[in-house]
């Protein structure tokens, strides 16, 4: 019931003016960042690792303007979800669109790392070509089923949990659609090996350089600015990487990471650091979180 009405209010916020969302998810930020102490536990403990040498009152305000950043990004998805197509596009400014292009509907990797406005620019993407991207399973299924629905609001967008594995992914390219994917949260080593991130031993998917060999997809990263006040967003395409893959997994995957890394240093505030990112540790390294 609770999800209901706070999904109802967000649907009534879509009318606002956006610089008046604005205002809001940077007010429920500060309060965020007061009462739920167990991510800001989290948040200190990355930003610690990840920046040691900052001092603490310095990772205390970049904390709390990340977690202004990162409830602002939710708030605002009232517009993403509810809000007109040209709404949505007169928020967002495009930097090397040609990257994109270069890539449409061709089996292609568009790397998008968990920065806050990345269902910003995800949005922008449905709008110009049909995609493949994975989801994690919410625990209210009235939330996954209406987050399902509004990422595939536009074109024809195919949806997979993680569950399901690589294989439709796979298929989804071979048809020519790009395959969106966020490769930096820690999901085991299953599958992957410990990265650095940071200078952190990092349990990271090798997935990126394996799809690529897989699919012969080139690899085009893209990021999404959030911009301060009622700006809106900048959604920038990066070159399609060269020599990638490279035939060495463990060498591709710490180029994927130290793009994520240097992204995220030109915008710590954005990055999301709420997330247990080093969580799984190699035998005997005691645990951070």
């Amino acid at each position: 019931m609770l999800v209901r009405l706070v999904v109802f209010i967000l649907w009534l916020i879509h009318f606002l003016p956006f610089r008046v969302i604005v205002a809001i998810g940077n007010g429920l930020g500060v309060l965020l960042y007061i009462f739920a102490a167990d991510r800001r536990r989290i948040g200190s403990i990355n930003l610690k690792l990840c920046f040691p040498e900052m001092g603490e009152a310095e990772r205390k305000q970049l904390l709390l303007a990340h977690f202004k950043m990162f409830t602002r990004a939710l708030v605002e998805r009232c517009i993403l979800w509810w809000a007109s197509a040209a709404r949505i596009n007169s928020l967002i400014r495009v930097e090397g669109v040609e990257h994109f292009e270069a890539i449409k509907n061709k089996p292609a990797i568009l790397l998008t790392p968990h920065f806050v406005g990345m269902d910003a620019g995800g949005q922008w993407v449905t709008q110009h070509t049909n995609t493949v991207c994975m989801y994690s399973n919410q625990k209210s299924m009235y939330l996954t089923k209406l987050m399902l629905e509004k990422r595939a609001r536009f074109g024809e967008q195919h949806l997979y949990s993680r569950q399901q594995g690589l294989r439709a992914i796979l298929k989804g390219m071979r048809n020519n659609m790009p395959f969106v994917y966020p490769p930096d949260q820690d999901q085991g080593v299953k599958d992957g090996a410990f990265i650095p991130f940071f200078g952190v031993p990092a349990a990271t998917m090798t997935s990126v350089p394996r799809i690529a060999q897989m699919t012969g997809a080139k690899v085009v990263p893209s990021i999404t600015r959030v911009l301060p006040g009622g700006e809106g967003y900048v959604l920038t395409f990066y070159p399609a990487w060269e020599n990638f893959p490279s035939g060495d997994n463990i060498i591709d995957t710490r180029r994927v990471n130290a793009f994520i890394e240097d992204r995220a240093r030109e915008m710590p505030e954005q990055y999301f650091w709420l997330h247990k990112r080093f969580k799984t540790r190699p035998a005997g390294e005691a645990k951070f979180y």
